[in-house]
């Protein structure tokens, strides 16, 4: 069935219609022609219109595809498109010659058939029927065949119309017998099927190498990723132990540091309890020292009291003692010297200390006031 191109038209791209969709007045175009249309004409969106008819619809129109149509559309591309055109020659005639690459019968007259093989003696193309001789006939029979091509004419000699059997290595050329005769005289030539050996060899050896190379490749990129795995390990090993050493170091450190503070505790404290335990001493002598000066100011205080002057120079001489004792300054003087600041320097302390030191003699008395 034929049907007129123009129906199957977008009336908004001109151009055959892709997914349609058809609206509720009839028309219809490539979904997205129309809705591209409608995002752009839209009357700030009350209002949406066929580009065709004018007619409007609120709200906006939920449009979908037109099976039947595309349906239609596809028929119609198979029947009006190049690949029908081919599939048509083909089934009038199955071998003739449609797609590129593709050689005509030479043995053919009127319409071309596609040629299937190829005479390296008789050099022509054949299609399966004029090749049936080939096949048939007994000298025809010793013919050598190859598949046909476009580039069997690369094969045939310009000049003489001779197949190119011959590769002259001296030019690097392909060249039929006739030329070796004459051009190519003298010239290293050999056989193309032989230099395709050749060359398959050499083809061979250089695949063989370059496997052989990318293989020692991928052993020497293994290598040298271990060697750089080796290199970060031993690298973070080093920082490892070296932390660890600088942790051992400073924990020793803090160690000998707690053990001089310590010491230096030990050493402050014997020093702190014997300067308390002399302190102690000497203010119970002190005590004991007061306790006796306020005896013998009872004493002197009677004395004092006495008018008899016999009486007076009797006691007096009862109580010579009253005025031989010794200060409490002259005590801590020499305590101090003697025995604090020995202490203090034994022990790495240095304790500075700015005592004055009387040198009285014991026997220098008090003077009372």
């Amino acid at each position: 069935m034929a049907y007129n191109q123009e129906l199957f038209d977008c009336s908004i791209c001109l151009q055959l219609l892709e997914d349609p969709v058809t609206t509720a007045c009839g028309h219809s175009y490539c979904i997205t022609c129309i809705n591209s249309f409608w995002d752009r004409n839209n009357n700030s969106g009350e209002t949406y219109s066929c580009p065709q008819c004018r007619e409007t619809f609120y709200p906006r129109p939920v449009l979908k595809r037109n099976t039947l149509l595309s349906n239609l559309l596809e028929e119609n591309r198979k029947t009006t498109g190049p690949s029908a055109a081919i599939a048509a020659a083909a089934a009038d005639d199955g071998d003739s010659c449609f797609t590129p690459g593709d050689v005509q019968c030479d043995a053919c007259t009127g319409r071309k058939r596609k040629a299937f093989k190829f005479c390296r003696v008789c050099l022509a193309s054949y299609c399966e029927t004029h090749l049936q001789p080939h096949f048939e006939v007994p000298p025809l029979k010793r013919h050598s065949l190859i598949p046909a091509s476009a580039r069997i004419k690369e094969s045939i000699c310009g000049r003489h119309n001779k197949l190119l059997e011959i590769y002259c290595r001296t030019d690097q050329q392909f060249t039929c017998m006739m030329c070796v005769m004459d051009e190519h005289k003298d010239h290293d030539t050999v056989a193309v099927a032989a230099e395709k050996c050749a060359m398959e060899r050499q083809l061979e050896r250089t695949r063989q190498e370059i496997t052989d190379r990318v293989l020692s490749a991928k052993l020497k990129m293994a290598e040298l990723r271990h060697a750089a795995d080796s290199i970060r390990d031993a690298a973070w090993e080093a920082c490892d132990d070296f932390e660890r050493l600088c942790v051992e170091h400073i924990r020793l450190y803090v160690r000998s540091v707690e053990r001089k503070r310590s010491e230096m505790r030990e050493k402050v404290g014997g020093a702190e309890k014997a300067g308390v335990d002399w302190t102690n001493s000497c203010l119970g002598q002190l005590q004991r020292e007061v306790s006796e000066l306020r005896r013998r100011e009872d004493k002197l205080n009677q004395l004092s009291l006495t008018e008899d002057p016999i009486q007076f120079l009797q006691v007096m001489t009862r109580f010579e003692d009253i005025f031989c004792f010794l200060s409490f300054r002259q005590c801590i003087s020499v305590y101090i010297k003697n025995n604090l600041i020995r202490t203090c320097c034994k022990h790495d302390v240095v304790i500075g200390l700015n005592v004055a030191t009387r040198r009285d003699s014991f026997r220098s008395g008090v003077t009372l006031h």
